[in-house]
């Protein structure tokens, strides 16, 4: 899972990213694009790692992208990509849309609403740049006498035409969805977590503009949150109580992330490993199987299932199968969240 961060200049991402990943970017790092990849925090993997014992655990990861200073997105510019950064934001799965809730000495008071909608309305004109321009190539194909897809021009049109309103693509989940637009990348199709950067001061979430309060949304301490994940956990513990903090920025971040991009996990456990899949919500189990290896999905047989709940409430996976709650399913089976899984194969 690839996240990448956007906003207005001077509302604090290099912040966001920092308090995000622990990573610290070194003076002079601004100018560079910033990759940070992080466990995603489970329990359960840690409960499975202690039963089992394995050589190795694995948490599954999410990966955050800050555009570099120099080539960050910036707004009021009429080009659809001024310097790069929309296009190596296209291959992120979801966006951080980072907005500033604070205020410093010579800054102007938070406009929500305003610095929302040029950031989106930017990525409108970048999506309505590349649908054009595919259309613009398929009349000329056709022009020419090369057949084009007829599904994909109705759903190129059916974009422009959404764009054009102003609309996201990603508020029609039919287009946001659809495989055949899938390798455009489209910027507005992309899931939106929107991020209030509070002050110190400040764990409240603001009053919202209508545009706003339809998103996904939560509100961090960014200052805070950061100089926090640079702790180790025993001294950021001491502070969690004072400052009111339940649960991580990343923790957060990570949770409502899965929760927009419709994803759950499922574990394979033994001797050798103990790990954790990230896969799409309903994902059925012959396709769950490939994601581990080819070889599982071509010969795939059954899935020896096990939901985590039940595992964690028989102690052992042997009491657990005496109980009947290890099943066989076949490959129509949808991946539940927790599940645990041996698929057998034969290739």
């Amino acid at each position: 899972m690839r996240i990448g961060i956007i906003g207005q200049p001077d509302i604090g991402k290099q912040t966001i990213f920092e308090a995000l990943t622990g990573k610290a970017i070194a003076p002079g790092g601004k100018n560079e694009d910033q990759v940070g990849i992080i466990q995603v925090p489970d329990e359960r993997v840690a409960h499975l790692s202690r039963l089992y014992k394995p050589r190795k655990t694995t948490f599954a990861q999410v990966e955050y992208f800050l555009p570099g200073y120099a080539k960050q997105i910036e707004t009021g510019r009429k080009e659809s990509d001024p310097s790069g950064s929309w296009t190596r934001i296209r291959n992120c799965d979801a966006l951080i849309h980072a907005l500033r809730n604070f205020t410093l000495y010579g800054m102007e008071n938070p406009a929500l609403g305003s610095d929302f909608n040029a950031m989106e309305e930017e990525m409108i004109l970048a999506d309505l740049m590349v649908v054009e321009k595919r259309l613009e190539r398929l009349e000329k194909d056709q022009k020419r006498g090369k057949k084009s897809n007829p599904e994909e021009i109705e759903l190129l049109m059916r974009c422009r035409t959404i764009l054009e309103q102003e609309i996201p693509l990603r508020k029609e989940a039919e287009l946001a969805l659809s495989p055949l637009l899938r390798g455009f990348a489209l910027l507005s199709a992309k899931p939106v977590l929107v991020l209030l950067n509070n002050p110190d001061d400040d764990p409240e979430m603001p009053e919202l503009p209508e545009q706003i309060a339809r998103e996904t949304c939560i509100s961090i301490r960014g200052q805070l949150e950061r100089e926090l994940s640079q702790m180790d956990k025993e001294e950021a513990a001491l502070f969690f109580g004072e400052y009111q903090i339940e649960n991580t920025a990343a923790d957060r971040v990570i949770r409502h992330s899965y929760a927009i991009l419709g994803l759950i996990s499922f574990f394979t456990v033994g001797e050798d490993e103990v790990k954790a899949w990230t896969i799409k919500k309903d994902t059925l189990a012959v396709d769950a199987a490939g994601t581990i290896h080819s070889d599982m999905k071509k010969g795939f047989i059954r899935a020896e299932v096990l939901a985590y709940d039940d595992l964690k409430e028989a102690g052992f996976y042997k009491e657990a199968r005496k109980r009947g709650t290890v099943r066989l399913e076949g490959k129509t089976y949808p991946v539940q969240d927790g599940d645990i899984i041996n698929f057998r194969f034969n290739v």
